[in-house]
């Protein structure tokens, strides 16, 4: 079920300004009643037309009258005389320092991953895609997650849920799509997937994966850790970190013992 938030956040990562739903959406916040109101009508202003005054009318009124002296003040020039003492200087006034410009910090650039979801059994799998492209039947990577699914005794041909998710959501636009923004779109895209079809736990394969579906980072790769709106989530590393470093292997396998019987009480 989405909240109020991550709902306004998927509405704006496509670009929807006004939407009405067609039923009561629960934990929605009210309508505004202003919203629905008719637009009034402009009205347009009355304007006073005055009309324009002769030429020879503004002429007369730019001369002056014949014989008026126009009377101007000469500046006092004060010449000293001897024994008497100059005034001294008005004190010029001291300049306030200025306040210091504090600078604005500079935006926060989009991060850039691409996510592909999966479904094998009763979990669900959000998985990095390393190179930004769907996985291939003979690709290594993917090989390796299918072992990995084998030995978690699940099935071993996922089934692809949706296309990949990848971000930033809209190329050349300039709404906010910063960490928060893609972390509020990915944990509602993973939690309509979940009121799809219930899971009893999600793999979250991959750093950003982790990051953005969990809020965590590197720190807790093996762990199982508790998300609301998607429940039990275990966070792994990349495909393509473990098979660059095959000893991360044997602690994925040593906390999957731990964790089989969480999916495998529930065949």
């Amino acid at each position: 079920m989405l909240t109020e938030p991550r709902r306004r956040a998927y509405l704006s990562a496509m670009q929807v300004v006004h939407w009405l739903p067609r039923a009561e959406l629960p934990f929605a916040a009210p309508s505004r009643p202003e919203l629905l109101l008719p637009v009034p009508p402009v009205q347009t202003p009355d304007f006073e037309v005055q009309p324009a005054r002769p030429a020879a009318a503004t002429q007369a009124e730019a001369v002056p009258v014949a014989g008026q002296v126009r009377q101007i003040e000469r500046p006092k020039i004060e010449i000293p005389r001897p024994g008497s003492t100059p005034k001294p200087a008005a004190p010029v006034a001291e300049r306030e320092p200025e306040a210091p410009k504090v600078a604005r910090p500079a935006p926060v650039p989009p991060p850039r991953f691409a996510l592909q979801l999966l479904r094998a059994g009763k979990c669900l799998l959000l998985v990095e895609l390393a190179t930004g492209q769907p996985f291939q039947s003979r690709d290594p990577s993917y090989l390796l997650l299918k072992d990995m699914l084998r030995a978690a005794g699940l099935p071993d041909a996922p089934q692809i849920v949706g296309e990949p998710v990848r971000w930033p959501l809209l190329l050349r636009s300039t709404m906010d799509q910063g960490p928060e923004s893609a972390r509020d779109f990915v944990q509602g895209f993973v939690q309509a997937r979940l009121e799809e079809v219930p899971s009893h736990c999600v793999w979250l394969v991959g750093l950003p994966a982790v990051r953005f579906a969990a809020a965590a980072d590197e720190q807790a790769y093996y762990q199982m850790l508790t998300v609301e709106g998607l429940g039990e989530v275990w966070a792994l590393p990349g495909l393509e970190l473990l098979m660059d470093e095959p000893p991360r292997k044997a602690l994925v396998w040593k906390a999957m013992r731990q964790l089989m019987a969480r999916w495998k009480s529930v065949e």
